[in-house]
C-alpha cells in the first residue's frame, strides 16, 4: 500500500474552505494518513505555498509526531506541544502552529501539506524553523505524501 495523506476538508487539488483561512476561522484542517513504510519512528508535516510574492511561504510546521498516529483533528491547538505528541514549530507569520492560506488578491495559489515518514525522532525544541527540521530530516526519510488544496482572493 502507497503512503497517502488525505482530508476530509477537501480534495487532492480541490478549493480550501475559507474556514481553513485567514478569511475564516484560521483552524487547521482535519487530515489523516495510510500507513506509513516500515521503520517509520515519527511524522514530520509542512504546509507550505510555493505561490507566495515572497518565494515559498511556510504555514505549518509539526514534527515529532508518535508513529500510532494516523489523523489529526481539525483545529490543532497553536501550542508548542500537540496533545497525543509532536511539536509544532514557528510558521512565516511568525506564529506557533498553523497559519491558513492568505494569499494577495488574484490567482489561485497552491498550497502543499507534505507528511513525512521518518527513521527517527527529531528531537528538536519547538518553534523550531522549517529550515532547522528540513535539516534535520535529511538522510531520515524513509517515505513521502502529498496533499495540494488552492485558495484565491
Amino acid at each position: 500500500m502507497t503512503f497517502a495523506i488525505s482530508s476530509p476538508s477537501f480534495s487532492n487539488g480541490g478549493k480550501i474552505p475559507t474556514k481553513f483561512t485567514c478569511d475564516g476561522s484560521d483552524v487547521s484542517p482535519a487530515l489523516s494518513w495510510t500507513t506509513p513504510p516500515p521503520g517509520t519512528q515519527s511524522f514530520t508535516l509542512i504546509a507550505d505555498d510555493p505561490d507566495a510574492p515572497v518565494g515559498s511561504w511556510t504555514h505549518w510546521v509539526l514534527f515529532d509526531l508518535p508513529t500510532h498516529a494516523s489523523a489529526l483533528l481539525e483545529g490543532v491547538s497553536k501550542v508548542d506541544e500537540v496533545s497525543g505528541g509532536g511539536r509544532q514549530g514557528r510558521n512565516d507569520f511568525c506564529k506557533i502552529g498553523y497559519g491558513g492560506p492568505c494569499p494577495p488578491p488574484g490567482k489561485p495559489h497552491r498550497y502543499f501539506f507534505k507528511l513525512y515518514a521518518l527513521d527517527r525522532m527529531l528531537n528538536l525544541k519547538p518553534g523550531a524553523s522549517k529550515r532547522d527540521v528540513e535539516q534535520a530530516m535529511q538522510g531520515h526519510i524513509l517515505g513521502e505524501a502529498e496533499l495540494m488544496g488552492t485558495y484565491q482572493r
